[in-house]
């Protein structure tokens, strides 16, 4: 049998219609759409611009959680509204003639590189929460740079297909109406079926970040109560190169208008402030927990800082992005904001930073600095 492309309007299988591609594509647009603003507020808290560094709120303390807990659960549950999405619409997406006119060539254009940049973005977010990077390239920058490449060809084809959409928006809409009703109980329970999926992934994950559905966090890479002290961890001490034998003689340094050295029995002696903060990462993964130490803004007065000064903070760890880090003054200035000597009533163990780490409320977990060896005073 002779088998060759697809004619447009020659595939005549059911709910492959406009319809259905309708109602599963606002649900997947509403997602890209939570995906896209919220990964803007994890890369500006990350990468900020020198303009915005000292005007990044530190409130609320829970922000950051808040926003990338969204972010991974929305991209996650994204995966199979696509795949539903590109089902109601394959046989299209195949149609030979691929184009009868210009117009029609750009569309088809526009709706491959739609389809490639959100499969790619898709996928390769989910990799990422499990640390796995089976690709050449650097993740940070290729993931902002195709968020804009995804974000403006579903523009664009929302643009173009305007008036499908709204044809076919609701079930009393023109194109609805003039559809076979007999199609309609098998397309509400195939819209059914998606949403059963859709809810099932986010069930079975967002508990490393919604912690009352912890119980049942069954595929997402973290458990929120797995890891030392209670607390999941991304880098161990032993992946950050921190020995024994380079704790040995340890001294916080502060860099200042007037620059001092504190052992770690004189940080200890020091007012001690508590702070109930959370841990978040970009991977998704979030959890509170009591945190005790030094405010940072009294390290920085100590050292004569003035009041709108940023500081940066080096690390023990030997290499890695995240090994020196810099915060603007409204994050070193609140009173959140600690160089954290013990964990849940406990020291700090090596994997959460010991002897002292970063706490400040509303920043992403890679800029929460362990094994701090040095505080400088930027003016």
């Amino acid at each position: 049998m002779r088998r060759g492309p697809l004619r447009e309007g020659a595939f005549t299988g059911r709910l492959h219609d406009a319809r259905t591609a309708t109602v599963v594509g606002r649900a997947l647009g509403a997602a890209i759409a939570v995906c896209f603003v919220t990964g803007l507020v994890s890369h500006y808290l990350q990468h900020p611009p020198d303009w915005a560094a000292d005007r990044l709120p530190s409130r609320p303390s829970w922000g950051y959680r808040l926003t990338q807990g969204l972010h991974v659960a929305t991209g996650i549950a994204a995966i199979p509204l696509l795949f539903a999405k590109l089902w109601t619409v394959y046989p299209r997406l195949f149609a030979w003639p691929p184009a009868r006119s210009v117009g029609k060539a750009l569309e088809r254009l526009s709706i491959a590189v739609l389809v490639g940049t959100v499969l790619l973005q898709l996928l390769t977010g989910l990799l990422n929460t499990l640390q796995w990077y089976p690709w050449p390239w650097n993740f940070v920058p290729v993931h902002w740079a195709l968020a804009w490449v995804a974000i403006g060809a579903l523009l664009l084809h929302l643009a173009v297909k305007a008036p499908v959409i709204a044809a076919h928006w609701s079930r009393r809409s023109g194109g609805t109406v003039e559809l076979p009703a007999a199609d309609g109980p098998d397309r509400r329970a195939f819209v059914l079926g998606v949403g059963a999926a859709v809810g099932a992934v986010t069930l079975t994950t967002v508990g490393q970040s919604f912690t009352p559905l912890k119980d049942f966090d069954l595929l997402a890479p973290r458990h929120p109560d797995h890891g030392p002290q209670g607390l999941p961890v991304n880098k161990t001490a032993a992946a950050a190169g921190i020995t024994a034998a380079r704790l040995a003689d340890w001294r916080l340094r502060v860099a200042g208008p007037r620059p001092y050295e504190l052992t770690l029995p004189e940080l200890r002696a020091l007012e001690q402030h508590a702070s109930l903060l959370p841990i978040a990462c970009v991977e998704g993964w979030s959890k509170s927990a009591h945190w005790e130490g030094v405010r940072v803004r009294d390290l920085l007065d100590r050292a004569g800082a003035p009041r709108g000064a940023r500081l940066r903070v080096v690390s023990l760890q030997q290499g890695g992005a995240y090994s020196v880090m810099e915060m603007g003054a409204t994050y070193a200035r609140d009173p959140l904001t600690l160089l954290a000597l013990t964990l849940n009533g406990a020291p700090l163990s090596a994997d959460h930073g010991f002897p002292a780490r970063i706490i400040a409320p509303n920043r992403p977990g890679v800029l929460q600095t362990k094994w701090v060896s040095r505080l400088e005073v930027l003016a």
